[in-house]
């Protein structure tokens, strides 16, 4: 066998050199390859995700979006009924307004303001109340029958329907408010010296009831209080049911006429029946309390001398014991002058015990 050349040597190593670059280069196209395809896959995957979730997000961003629409609608709904409500509502305040005008602006709120005093009142007894009383000239009409046969005059007072309306609005200020309050307070305090003219000491009590609106009441109390020196109570219509019940009440309790025959012959009798109790106690009780202490007084010395037999017999008890040993020897010494010494002895302790 022939030897290779160097030449041959040096194409050989450059081939198997190139065998292997080709090996690696076809090992890194494959490599490369693979992860491209990883990569391909993952974003396919990537891919159907985003669609999935756009399609959520659509499908949500549709229902979002019929909500609203429902919800628009609603509102558009309620719109519509709030607009033609809203005329209704005009209407019924402009009536309220005009019922208002016509109780408390015209010239017949007097009036009205009764008929409210008497539906307020109209469940008492029809014989409680009277109507168109006069009294000093002038004609109240609505009183209470009081216990005795005196009458109680009442009037009902509408008093500053427009100021009322004022206080009633919570967005008032302060000034404003105290100027409307000071104007009620005025309306009330003409109306009490108008009903303070309805008191007769012969015919009345000598105090009047004057009945205003509830919001009235309200607001003006330094008025209340100069109406007490006027006589006249000022309630509101709310109070005066059981206001006036709570006085008939107490005029039926402390306001009744006496007797002075019947509570002459009362005295009477009560004197006879402690003078009769007065004897009892002295003839019975005190008998007897006597004879419980006499009694006691003797089981007191029945229980001494109890006591001091006993004592008596353990003294005597304990000389007997002491003296045994002495008596011992006396009956050694002395056999015949024991006996009777002894026999003497014994007797003498029995008379003492007895």
């Amino acid at each position: 066998m022939r030897k290779m050349s160097v030449l041959e040597l040096l194409f050989a190593l450059l081939m198997v050199c190139l065998l292997a670059g080709m090996a690696g280069v076809a090992f890194l196209v494959w490599n490369l390859v693979r992860r491209a395809d990883g990569q391909a896959h993952d974003v396919a995957e990537l891919k159907l995700r985003l669609e999935a979730g756009g399609q959520a997000q659509g499908s949500q961003a549709a229902e979002l979006r019929e909500r609203l629409s429902q919800t628009q609608s609603v509102v558009e709904g309620l719109r519509s009924a709030l607009s033609a409500r809203q005329p209704v509502e005009d209407e019924a305040r402009a009536s309220l307004r005009r019922l208002e005008s016509v109780i408390a602006g015209s010239s017949t709120r007097g009036a009205a303001g009764e008929n409210i005093l008497e539906e307020a009142l109209r469940h008492l007894p029809p014989e409680m109340l009277q109507r168109n009383v006069w009294v000093g000239g002038k004609v109240v009409e609505l009183a209470l029958r009081l216990p005795g046969g005196k009458l109680l005059p009442m009037d009902s007072k509408w008093v500053s329907s427009g100021a009322l309306e004022q206080l009633a609005d919570p967005g008032l200020d302060a000034p404003r408010r105290a100027q409307l309050t000071a104007q009620v307070e005025r309306e009330v305090e003409r109306r009490v010296r108008e009903v303070s003219q309805y008191i007769d000491p012969g015919t009345t009590s000598p105090f009047a009831l004057a009945v205003i609106p509830d919001a009235a009441y309200d607001v003006c109390r330094g008025a209340i209080v100069g109406a007490h020196k006027r006589h006249v109570m000022v309630v509101g219509y709310a109070m005066a049911l059981p206001y006036l019940l709570t006085l008939y009440q107490l005029h039926l309790q402390f306001a009744r006429t006496v007797d002075m025959e019947k509570l002459q012959s009362a005295l009477i009798d009560v004197e006879r029946h402690l003078d009769t109790l007065e004897s009892v106690l002295e003839n019975k009780l005190q008998r007897a309390v006597t004879m419980l202490q006499n009694a006691y007084g003797e089981g007191k010395q029945v229980s001494a001398r109890i006591r001091a037999s006993a004592q008596s017999v353990q003294m005597t008890e304990n000389t007997s014991t002491d003296a045994s040993p002495l008596a011992g020897e006396v009956a050694r010494s002395a056999s015949g002058g024991t006996e009777m010494s002894t026999g003497s002895s014994q007797l003498s302790l029995v008379e003492s015990v007895q």
